[in-house]
Parts: structure tokens; sequence; C-alpha cells
């Protein structure tokens, strides 16, 4: 899932805009996790899932968020 359409979603919860940043630019708006962001580090839940038969059971990232179910 793009970095983008998490922080859109956060944005829009919190009602303040999504822009858009530069990677050297990216810790002056959300901190450590700007280098965090800004790395292409595609990930998959495959090894866990095989390993210790672990799925998901409940809504996704995205849908979870618009929900409102956590506070920030």
């Amino acid at each position: 899932m793009p970095i983008r359409t998490v922080a859109e979603t956060i944005a829009a919860h919190l009602r303040v805009p999504a822009v858009s940043v530069s990677p050297d630019e990216a810790g002056d708006y959300v901190g450590w996790l700007g280098g965090l962001w800004a790395v292409d580090g595609p990930a998959s839940a495959q090894l866990t899932r095989e390993f210790v038969g672990w799925g998901p059971n409940g809504p996704g990232l995205i849908a979870d968020r618009r929900q409102g179910h956590y506070s920030t």
C-alpha cells in the first residue's frame, strides 16, 4: 500500500491537508518516520501466515482508519 494512501487517510481524519514533500523534507513533517517513509520497502505477511498460521480477521488499515477507531 502506498504511504501516500496512508498519509491522505490520516490527514482526512485529522481534517488537515495532505502535502507531498521531498524525502529530505519528510522529517520536518513526521519526525523520525520520515526516514522510514522515504524508503521503498515492500513487505508481505506471507511468511508469517505460513509459519504461524496467522491471517487477517478484521478490516484493512485504510478501512479501519476511515472508521476513526484510533485517536491521534
